[in-house]
């Protein structure tokens, strides 16, 4: 079927779909691109950030996150180490509120996502039903079995175009949409894992601090 008949045989609610269709292409390409950025890079930013710090080289990690500063770990690396001699619980604190400000564009664009996931299916058996009260209303009693009836029958199936078509959308939405919320989610735990060795180190460093201090007096 060309797309002309497609859309001529859907309906007015194709129009819609097709709208849905384009825009939740584009933002899956964001986000495809998003999720690639941080999963190539985020691994060895972090290795190198957190042994640049274990040697006790502050202002070489520092330069580090900055350099990589549109990654969300980073900008939470910067925001706790950027803080002028915290206590451990400070530095936590900063840890944690700035992973809780980075956890929107983590989940960007998904309630767009559950949206159209939500509203498509239903368009589609607008599009069938609106379909159907228009063949059912060209029927002739008296003209049973003519050509009427046979109008009637072919434009049951061509109603159904709509229906099929928000599935189409709606599972084809589905599949990124699960995708991006396991990444986010898988994200979010290694962002608790990666905090926690930066503040352990911090603590350690801290601590030492302490006892140098304590000793020199």
């Amino acid at each position: 079927m060309l797309i002309t008949n497609l859309f001529s045989a859907g309906g007015v609610v194709m129009w819609p779909l097709l709208a849905f269709s384009v825009l939740a292409v584009a933002l899956i390409i964001e986000r495809v691109r998003f999720w690639v950025k941080i999963n190539t890079r985020q691994n060895r930013v972090v290795r190198e950030v957190l042994n640049l710090y274990r040697r006790d080289n502050i202002v070489g990690a520092m330069e580090q996150l900055q350099k990589n500063a549109d990654l969300p770990i980073a900008r939470i690396f910067l925001t706790a180490l950027e803080l002028e001699e915290p206590n451990p619980e400070e530095f936590r604190l900063a840890l944690e509120s700035e992973a809780q400000a980075e956890i929107p564009l983590l989940k960007r664009f998904q309630t767009i996502f559950d949206t159209i996931i939500s509203l498509a299916p239903l368009l589609g058996l607008l599009g069938t039903v609106l379909g159907l009260i228009v063949s059912f209303a060209s029927i002739n009693i008296g003209d049973v079995g003519g050509t009427r009836t046979a109008n009637v029958t072919s434009g049951i199936s061509e109603a159904l175009v709509s229906t099929a078509s928000g599935l189409v959308v709606a599972i084809f939405v589905l599949l990124f949409a699960n995708t991006f919320r396991g990444l986010y989610q898988r994200q979010i735990a290694l962002i608790q894992e990666y905090g926690g060795q930066l503040e352990l180190l911090y603590r350690r460093r801290y601590e030492r601090g302490d006892r140098a201090y304590a000793s020199a007096r």
